[in-house]
């Protein structure tokens, strides 16, 4: 095996474990919800999780991205650190974790997509092909739940995929000049002005009144759904490339339907596990296919 394969092969596997990390995010999120208002559990998800960057930063004394990068890393902040929680928060009060987890489904390629645009990825045909089956698999699986049409909730969680798959591909373009952690971590700490004056209006008034379950629930959300998950998933992205990595995302409805039948009480079909076998397939192709060599940049 070639030192390169073995890099993409390492970047696949941190992709693998960052999204079995996001998998638990829509169950634990309609946890939260069930007691703590959308907008509060954004802020408050965002501003634990940008405390711990800013003391890790501290701690391991990381300067100031340069000044070039802002830009990219506010996009980020903005799309992986407020709207989509927030979208995902308001959606999760009226679908279920699961019919989320496979509207989520299309991410993948939404992020292949912003990756063409903004980076000079280019995967072959099969790549796409095998990419457009995957994502057109969970959309039909949603419409079949939905008996065929979309909710709302399921607008919001288009939404909700479309600002993360620019969140995606703009961290993980960021991940080629700074480490994937010190990336999700700086767009934490950017979000704080926002985050924390926004935690402190929306906390509730009586926190007794609120289980300890939805509590757990938010410092899943938090610390590991909004920070670690991240340390792996930009890593894998920047081994891996962003298009290619993105595709082990369609794995995450199968892990969220699974996590959404332990916490949530939620039932997995016959037909859940036929559509993840499909699913499968469609990663397995899309991750045999090698990315053209990127063209040259012309100075």
């Amino acid at each position: 095996m070639s030192p390169h394969s073995s890099h993409e092969r390492l970047g696949l596997l941190l992709g693998f474990v960052g999204m079995a990390i996001f998998g638990g995010t829509l169950p634990a999120t309609r946890i939260a919800v069930s007691a703590i208002d959308p907008i509060a559990l954004t802020a408050l998800r965002t501003a634990i999780a940008g405390l711990c960057s800013l003391a890790l930063l501290i701690v391991l004394r990381r300067p100031l991205p340069p000044r070039k990068l802002w830009f990219q890393l506010v996009v980020a902040m903005l799309c992986v650190s407020i709207m989509f929680p927030f979208l995902m928060a308001l959606a999760v009060q009226t679908v279920d974790a699961s019919h989320g987890g496979v509207v989520m489904g299309a991410l993948p390629i939404a992020t292949a997509l912003v990756a063409v645009l903004i980076t000079h990825e280019r995967p072959k045909p099969l790549f796409w092909v095998a990419s457009f089956a995957g994502a057109a698999l969970v959309v039909a699986f949603a419409l079949r739940q939905g008996g065929g049409s979309f909710s709302a909730g399921d607008l919001l969680l288009f939404a909700a995929v479309a600002v993360s798959a620019i969140g995606y591909a703009f961290s993980g373009r960021l991940t080629a000049v700074m480490p994937g952690w010190e990336v999700i971590s700086w767009v934490l700490v950017i979000a704080l002005p926002i985050s924390l004056p926004a935690a402190a209006l929306t906390l509730p008034a009586d926190l007794s009144h609120i289980p300890l379950k939805p509590w757990l629930a938010l410092f899943y959300v938090a610390v590991f759904s909004q920070w670690i998950g991240f340390f792996a998933w930009n890593a894998g992205m920047a081994m891996g490339g962003i298009a290619r990595v993105s595709q082990v995302q369609l794995l995450q409805p199968f892990i969220t339907f699974a996590l959404a039948a332990s916490f949530n009480g939620e039932t997995i079909t016959p037909q859940i596990v036929l559509f993840a076998a499909a699913v499968v397939a469609t990663v397995a192709i899309s991750t045999w296919t090698r990315r053209r060599e990127s063209p040259a940049v012309q100075g």
